[in-house]
């Protein structure tokens, strides 16, 4: 297993035993609902959360917001949304991404393509990334990591844009959806598992080009398979087999247990807060000996180890 190579690190092999295990415990989709707010709230006063990621454009972000300041160890980065969602900036600015309600369908695929063919969309894409990052800078709220709703971000194209116009924001760490098929399989079984391989090129990609920029990243994540089932059985089993380096599990938490959108249909969010509020899911991690934080703090550690072994 690989970990995050900082410049200066590269001399170290990737097999070294005493590289520190760190892990990050992320909400995802915060600010989309006050019910993932208070989930929010709670997971990280009352249990294991470490982050979230915030929807900057969703109707209860400024609900969010409000928490987020009032909770210092909460470290807060910026889910990007541009796809199945509502758009910050109005149709008429970004015609060819949202209808006329402003709403981003979930098409991936053929805005996939339009990213790649069309001058005109990648405009619009960058005037709304841009404005988005602008929204979350003007929180005063520090930036602790970037993702992509529904990993949009491993779209090349979309990925440059975002390490282009982030960069004038401060973009210091970036999610990568690289979790192990062993997990994909244990989900969902074995279709699940080639799934997950046919991903591994595109995050190895991923990662080799944030390297290049210089922007940290997470080595493994867990959720993907899981996503809306993260309760307090598959997070202890994470946890008992966690690789080293930098690892990230991604939840959706929420204190009811209604769905909170059509794509989110078969989500159990209460029983996910369930588990991060688990007692013997914090006695699990404490067992385990590793850091935790968000993205902030693992670049920090990596940061402090690569100090440490350059005086040996």
């Amino acid at each position: 297993m690989t970990i995050t190579w900082l410049p200066g690190m590269d001399r170290y092999k990737r097999s070294d035993t005493r590289v520190p295990r760190f892990l990050i415990i992320t909400a995802d989709d915060f600010g989309l609902h006050e019910s993932v707010n208070e989930a929010v709230e709670a997971a990280t006063r009352e249990g294991v959360l470490t982050a979230a990621s915030l929807m900057i454009g969703a109707p209860a972000a400024a609900d969010a917001i409000r928490r987020a300041r009032a909770l210092p160890r909460l470290r807060v980065g910026l889910h990007l949304v541009l796809a199945d969602g509502v758009a910050m900036l109005p149709h008429d600015s970004i015609p060819g991404l949202t209808d006329d309600r402003g709403y981003m369908d979930s098409r991936m695929v053929s805005k996939g393509v339009q990213f790649v063919a069309s001058r005109r969309i990648r405009r619009e894409l960058e005037a709304e990334i841009r404005a988005q990052f602008s929204a979350f800078a003007a929180t005063g709220l520090a930036l602790d990591h970037v993702n992509v709703h529904k990993h949009f971000h491993m779209h090349p194209t979309l990925l440059s844009m975002i390490l282009r116009i982030g960069g004038e924001y401060g973009l210091a760490s970036v999610r990568v959806p690289a979790e192990p098929s062993w997990f994909a399989a244990r989900q969902s079984g074995w279709s699940a598992r080639i799934g997950a391989a046919a991903w591994k090129p595109m995050t190895a990609l991923m990662k080799r080009r944030l390297d290049a920029r210089e922007i940290f990243h997470n080595d493994t994540i867990f959720g993907i398979a899981a996503s809306g089932a993260m309760d307090e059985r598959t997070l202890l089993e994470i946890v008992a087999r966690l690789p080293p380096g930098v690892t990230e599990i991604y939840l959706h938490p929420a204190v009811q247990r209604q769905a909170l959108t059509a794509t989110m249909s078969h989500y159990r969010h209460a029983d996910e807060l369930a588990a991060l509020q688990s007692a013997g899911l914090l006695a699990a991690i404490s067992a385990a000996h590793v850091g935790r934080g968000g993205f902030s703090d693992a670049r920090q550690a990596a940061e402090a180890t690569r100090g440490r072994r350059s005086n040996y």
